[in-house]
């Protein structure tokens, strides 16, 4: 049976709406289809969100971030409220010592301290040391004056290093938990510029003989001091070299270049008393210091890796011969 409805009321006049306060724009996620290009802004300290996409639509591409890194446009997080910073001159309340100037980081330097730090977040790292007697590389170098320099010498015998211990020249993929090792070398050289310590690689470095490493590291090292190092070898490392003895250092506890696992320095060649068969005599000895990632080897593989290198740069001309 139907149900009896009341009687509809007269209809009222509709009330003017009020003008609805106009919604946000609802802010546009980024416009990412590659896993690799995020992974990349993420490794260089950029936000996805604000870095400017030139591909179809506003898509971001690798060249879009590599861009970004290079030019050292990381875009800075937005202030929060509150107070002003200090201005320079004003007291510190810790110290108590006037502040005697304030200067903003640049896009460059945030970039770098945004890896570095996460490098030792992230990197559970252990490092290894060695003295090495580096005469006889010393007197090969000095008997060629226009042959290969003492860097490109270390390298080759870098890269014999990481063929025999493939695992130092690869990254950790933590998401997958999977350690992955790389079917060549990249070869990463610490270069000081006026921008700050940058680390470019030499491309295929296992491919080239002593001679051609040579050429390579003399004109990457030159790139990279005037800004004209290509996106490739700013950030395709595998692996870096840091020759800190170039600065009058002699060792160096060095921060990993993440996402790499393994850094290896090379200090000052200095003068030494030192003990061979048995007697005491005057050589050129120099350290080698080595950090690893603990994740992917344990110390024998480090001190592995380690003796490869410093037994060639000990006896160099049988080393070059062998490799």
């Amino acid at each position: 049976r139907p149900r009896e409805r009341p009687p509809a009321r007269p209809a009222q006049p509709a009330a003017p709406a009020a003008a609805a306060p106009a919604a946000p724009e609802a802010a546009r996620a980024p416009l990412v289809t590659s896993p690799l290009v995020r992974q990349m802004a993420r490794e260089a300290g950029l936000r996805i969100s604000e870095v400017s996409g030139s591909g179809p639509g506003g898509l971001i591409t690798r060249r879009d971030v590599r861009e970004a890194i290079d030019a050292g446009r990381a875009p800075a997080a937005a202030p929060a409220a509150g107070p002003e910073p200090a201005a320079a001159g004003s007291v510190d309340a810790r110290t108590g010592l006037a502040e005697s100037r304030r200067a903003a980081m640049s896009g460059f330097r945030r970039s770098v301290a945004a890896s570095l730090s996460r490098s030792r977040s992230e990197i559970p790292e252990a490092t290894v040391w060695v003295d090495v007697d580096a005469t006889e590389l010393v007197r090969l170098r000095q008997s060629d004056p226009s042959g290969p320099g003492l860097m490109s010498y270390v390298a080759r015998f870098v890269v014999a290093g990481l063929r025999a211990h493939p695992e130092l020249n690869g990254r950790v993929d933590a998401e997958r938990g999977e350690l992955v090792q790389y079917d060549g070398v990249n070869l990463g050289l610490a270069v000081q510029t006026d921008r700050g310590l940058v680390a470019p690689a030499v491309l295929g470095a296992h491919r080239l003989t002593t001679m051609e490493l040579d050429g390579e590291i003399r004109r990457l090292t030159a790139a990279a001091r005037e800004g004209r190092a290509s996106s490739a070898e700013m950030t395709g490392g595998t692996f870096t070299l840091n020759n800190y003895g170039s600065l009058r250092v002699d060792g160096s506890a060095a921060i990993i270049n993440h996402p790499q696992v393994a850094i290896l320095g090379l200090g000052r060649i200095m003068d030494r008393p030192w003990v061979v068969d048995g007697e005491l005599t005057v050589r050129k000895i120099t350290q080698l210091s080595f950090a690893f990632d603990h994740r992917v080897c344990d110390g024998g593989a480090a001190a592995g890796f380690m003796r490869v290198v410093a037994d060639a740069m000990e006896n160099p001309a049988a080393a070059v011969a062998r490799l």
